[in-house]
C-alpha cells in the first residue's frame, strides 16, 4: 500500500508555515514568496488502473534572505505541496539553501541552489545542473534544489563558471494514482546507478558565457551522472510490471546561442552526449518575432517557431525527436498584466502533436490567477505522447504573493 498523501507533505508543510511565521517577525530577514491553491481537471477517464481523476492541491514556497553590507547573503527557499490524488506529488523539497560570498573578481555560492541554462522556449536541452521535478509539471521548467559549490568569475571577456556537485537528485515521477504518467509506472524507490558511488558520485561542470554585440552565448562541459534516466523493465513485490530508473555516467558538451536583430530573436541549443552505450547529438533552434501594439490593438504579440531534433529518433526520452513547434506569446498590456503563451507541436515523422497553454493575470496587488492547459491532438503507439492520450486537462491556480 502506498503512503497517504498527507504523510509525505502535511507535516513539512506545517513546519514551513511555522518557520514563515517566526522568521517573518525577525527584522534581520527579508521574507517573500507565494502560497497557492490549484485544481487539475481532466476531460477523459483515466487510462490506466489505479489512476485518480481530478485533483486539488495546496503549495507554499517562501524565500528567506539575510544579506550583509558587502553583498554576501544567506538564501533559504523551502517548498511543500499537498496533493489530494497522488502521494508522489505531496512532498517537501529545499529549492535553495545557500550562502553567497563576494570577492573583487569572483562569486562563490555554497549549498543548495538552482541554475538554469538555455534560450529556447519549448524544448530545454542545454539545462543540466538541476534535476527536473517532473511530478510538479511535465514542461521541464520546475527544478529540484541541487547541492553544489559554484565559483563564478566575471571578466570583461566573459564569465567562467565552475561547479562541483557532490550529491545527485533523482528525477520525480507521478505515482500509480497520478495522471500524466507512463504505463508501467516508474518505481522511483528502486533506482539503480552505473556508478558504484550511486547518488554520491561527484559531478563536475565548466561553463564559459559572454555577450558580444547582438550575440549572447554559452558553452559548457559536464561530466557525471546523467539527469535523464534510462528505464529497465522489472516487477514489484506483487508481480506488477514497473519501470526502474537507471542513471548512467555521461559526458555532455552543450551550447546555447541567442541573437537579437531588431524585432527578431534567434535561438539555438545543442548538446553532444557520450556514455558507455551510446553517443548522440540533439539540437533545438528557431526564432521569435515581436510585434509591439500588433495591428494597433494595444496587444504585444510574439510569433515563435522552433525545430527540435534528437539523433536517437524513436529511442529519445522526450517527445521532441524531429518536431516543429509553433507558438504565440501575447501580452495584453492591461492593468492586470494579462499574458498567455500558446504552443502546438507536430512530429514530422509520425504526425503526433500536442497543444499547450500557459496564461495568467494579477488580481489586485498580491494575487495572481493562472490557467494552463495540455491536449494530445494525436499520437501513435510507441510515441512518448501515447501514454498521455487520455490526460487532456486544464489546471487553474490561484496564488498569493507576499
Amino acid at each position: 500500500m502506498g503512503r497517504p498523501a498527507y504523510a509525505s507533505a502535511a507535516v513539512p508543510l506545517a513546519l514551513v508555515l511555522l518557520l514563515v511565521f517566526f522568521v517573518s517577525r525577525s527584522q534581520a530577514c527579508d521574507l517573500s514568496g507565494h502560497a497557492s491553491v490549484e485544481g487539475r481537471f481532466f476531460f477523459r477517464d483515466a487510462l490506466f488502473p489505479g489512476q485518480e481523476g481530478n485533483s486539488a492541491s495546496v503549495a507554499l514556497q517562501p524565500e528567506f534572505y539575510h544579506g550583509r553590507r558587502d553583498g554576501s547573503g544567506l538564501t533559504f527557499t523551502p517548498f511543500a505541496r499537498f496533493d489530494s490524488a497522488d502521494p508522489e506529488r505531496s512532498r517537501f523539497d529545499i529549492r535553495e539553501l545557500n550562502y553567497l560570498m563576494l570577492g573583487d573578481h569572483w562569486e562563490l555560492t555554497v549549498g543548495i541552489s538552482r541554475v538554469f541554462w538555455g534560450v529556447t522556449e519549448f524544448v530545454h536541452l542545454a539545462d543540466i545542473i538541476n534535476q527536473t521535478d517532473y511530478v510538479e509539471d511535465m514542461d521541464g521548467e520546475d527544478k529540484l534544489g541541487q547541492p553544489m559549490i559554484h565559483l563564478s568569475m566575471p571578466r570583461d571577456w566573459g564569465v567562467v563558471d565552475m561547479f562541483v556537485l557532490p550529491y545527485f537528485r533523482e528525477r520525480t515521477f507521478p505515482g500509480e494514482k497520478g495522471r500524466l504518467r507512463t504505463q508501467p509506472v516508474v518505481d522511483t524507490d528502486r533506482a539503480v546507478y552505473e556508478s558504484a558511488a550511486k547518488e554520491y558520485h561527484v559531478d563536475l561542470a565548466l561553463r564559459y558565457s559572454h555577450t558580444a554585440g547582438i550575440w549572447d552565448f554559452g558553452i559548457y562541459y559536464f561530466r557525471g551522472t546523467g539527469r535523464e534516466p534510462d528505464f529497465l523493465l522489472s516487477a514489484d513485490s506483487s508481480g506488477k510490471p514497473v519501470l526502474v530508473p537507471f542513471y548512467v555516467q555521461i559526458g555532455q558538451t552543450g551550447l546555447d546561442v541567442q541573437a537579437v536583430l531588431g524585432n527578431w530573436l534567434f535561438k539555438l541549443e545543442s548538446i553532444y552526449r557520450t556514455s558507455r552505450d551510446r553517443n548522440f547529438f540533439a539540437g533545438a533552434g528557431g526564432f521569435e518575432y515581436s510585434m509591439v501594439n500588433a495591428a494597433s490593438s494595444g496587444v504585444d504579440a510574439g510569433l515563435i517557431a522552433e525545430w527540435a531534433y534528437d539523433e536517437r529518433g524513436e529511442d529519445a526520452s522526450t517527445p521532441f525527436d524531429n518536431d516543429v513547434v509553433l507558438g504565440i506569446r501575447l501580452a495584453l498590456n492591461d492593468a492586470a498584466g494579462t499574458e498567455a503563451l500558446i504552443g502546438i507541436s507536430r512530429d514530422l515523422d509520425g504526425g503526433d502533436s500536442m497543444l499547450s497553454l500557459e496564461s495568467g493575470r494579477r488580481i489586485g496587488e498580491a494575487w495572481k490567477i493562472a490557467l494552463d492547459a495540455f491536449f494530445v491532438i494525436g499520437s501513435s503507439e510507441g510515441d512518448a505522447l501515447h501514454a498521455l492520450r487520455a490526460d487532456d486537462n486544464v489546471q487553474v491556480r490561484l496564488s498569493y504573493y507576499f
